[in-house]
């Protein structure tokens, strides 16, 4: 299923920031930087990551709807698109 503009354009900034913050972390970690600091920047990537995978199930789902109002048969099922959430937590 193609998501809608807006969905992609948002979880793609959410992924950009996280690659730069992983960045960040691989540094921190081979500059020897203190346990505490790596891993409080690694929890700020994980979040980054789960909120563009929402950002792209939401994209998902909204795009399922409007196929349904539209009286076409939605691309997903409604099991498929819990799964994809489910997958994130």
């Amino acid at each position: 299923m193609k998501l809608p503009d807006d969905s992609t354009s948002a979880a793609l900034a959410r992924l950009k920031r996280a690659r730069g913050q992983l960045s960040g972390v691989i540094d921190m970690l081979e500059s020897g930087r203190d346990c505490q600091d790596v891993v409080t920047q690694l929890a700020a990537v994980s979040r980054a990551l789960d909120r563009a995978g929402v950002k792209i199930i939401s994209g998902g789902m909204r795009e399922c709807i409007r196929s349904a109002e539209r009286g076409e048969s939605p691309e997903l099922s409604e099991e498929q698109l819990e799964k994809m959430f489910l997958s994130l937590s």
